[in-house]
């Protein structure tokens, strides 16, 4: 079986408040698109997880395919499988790739061995290995607040909008990335917010990490400006860095300013 777990950006981020857990409550866009990693699943003597492409840090042990599969064999009777991750999507970058992946192999497992898991115990089981993952089993865009973890339907319709990603491969930790903030209630209504034109997002929407990230990392400054520079309606950094994307009403080619980035560009659905 093979499955292809695709990233999402954060069109708005407000930290709103400190958790008694240590967490964050948030209130954010989450928005799939196509820039994906490559998770393949099939039967073995023994269990085993491999990666390719992009070197991930740490233990494979500590992967979070690996622990959706022990999730699941905790409940499930689960015969050993080969999992080998091919990893495209920048890690440290804001675009919940490691995420994905996970709730991802929650999908493909569940699929494999027929285990008809239904869909709020996928959004459960996704829970308990991230704030982010569970998004990845609705995987379409939503209002998701509290950690990240809880959503409401959004109408929110980019399809038709060109959008370019562009990572210059600085990572930034989760406790890097919220050292500086200082949580507080929003200034204004996320959801009226994105109900108005993409063009007015940028006096309206805003990513909190940008404040405390950017002093810090001039770059990811430069390009966000570079992109409203070359046309984009609305540019930002996605989640807690370092990816910033501009949205634009038409294809561009801005290899030229961007050509020692990864850059990914395609049409939102």
């Amino acid at each position: 079986m093979l499955v292809f777990p695709n990233a999402k950006i954060n069109i708005g981020l407000n930290i709103v408040e400190k958790r008694p857990d240590g967490f964050h409550n948030i209130e954010s866009c989450f928005y799939p698109i196509g820039w994906s990693d490559a998770l393949e699943i099939t039967k073995s003597e023994a269990f085993s997880f491999e990666t390719n492409g992009i070197s991930i840090p740490g233990d494979n042990a500590d992967n979070l395919c690996k622990k959706a599969y022990e999730t699941l064999a905790g409940d499930y009777e689960l015969h050993p499988v080969k999992m080998h991750l091919l990893k495209a999507i920048p890690i440290g970058a804001g675009l919940g790739g490691g995420s994905s992946d996970a709730a991802f192999a929650i999908r493909a497992l569940n699929d494999f061995f027929k285990l008809n898991i239904s869909f709020e115990k996928q959004l459960d089981y996704a829970r308990r290995l991230g704030s982010d993952c569970a998004f990845f089993i609705l995987n379409k865009p939503a209002y998701c607040f509290q950690k990240g973890d809880r959503f409401e339907d959004i109408d929110l319709k980019l399809a038709g909008k060109w959008i370019v990603l562009v990572n210059p491969g600085i990572h930034i930790s989760t406790i890097e990335a919220y050292a500086g903030i200082k949580p507080a209630a929003a200034k204004t209504n996320l959801r009226d917010d994105l109900k108005g034109p993409v063009a007015d997002w940028a006096t309206l929407i805003k990513n909190d990490f940008e404040a405390t990230l950017f002093p810090k990392y001039p770059l990811l400054k430069e390009i966000k400006q570079r992109l409203y520079a070359d046309g984009a309606e609305y540019a930002s950094m996605s989640g807690s860095g370092s990816t910033v994307y501009g949205i634009f009403d038409k294809q561009k080619n801005l290899n030229t300013y961007f050509k020692n980035y990864k850059v990914w560009q395609g049409l939102l659905g």
